[in-house]
């Protein structure tokens, strides 16, 4: 049997999750979490979730987006939906590698994905991504899969 979540999605007016306060980055620096997510929903989950862990992040509405605010705010990793309008998030990662191979840096970019399917895992690696994290997103995995990524013991908060 599967735990119930531990956060609970609840349905009302729509907020735009994009405003985000500007309390969860720091002023002028680089930000721990990069989201590249379009979904409303799981924008609002992943932010609940990053806000229980302490880390600072921003979050993208689309791929291309994702691209000119990697480059702005310099994440420490990047959970990269694949996908987006405009630009999906294969498209997104291979601009941003495109990009570190003139500055000889690496950020570990997750993939998130709706679909569980064999292949997907491979297409995420296979576009530069670093790992996949298929959804819905629980709170767990996604501490889990940040703390390997960021070498940081990053545990979810458990009832």
């Amino acid at each position: 049997l599967a735990a119930p979540p531990a956060f609970t999605v609840i349905r009302g007016p729509a907020m735009p999750v994009a405003a985000a306060p500007e309390s969860t980055t720091t002023p002028n620096g680089p930000i721990d979490i990069l989201i590249a997510e379009d979904n409303d929903v799981n924008q609002l989950v992943f932010g609940q979730i990053l806000n229980g862990l302490g880390l600072s992040y921003r979050i993208a509405g689309n791929g291309r987006t994702a691209v000119e605010m990697y480059r702005a705010l310099r994440p420490k990793l990047i959970l990269m939906d694949v996908s987006m309008p405009e630009m999906n998030g294969y498209e997104a990662t291979r601009a941003i590698r495109a990009m570190e191979t003139s500055t000889g840096t690496h950020i570990p970019i997750i993939g998130v994905t709706a679909h569980a399917l064999k292949g997907d895992r491979d297409k995420c690696i296979e576009s530069g991504m670093d790992d996949y994290l298929p959804k819905p997103v629980s709170p767990d995995r996604l501490g889990t899969k940040i703390g390997t990524w960021l070498s940081e013991t990053v545990v979810a908060k458990t009832a």
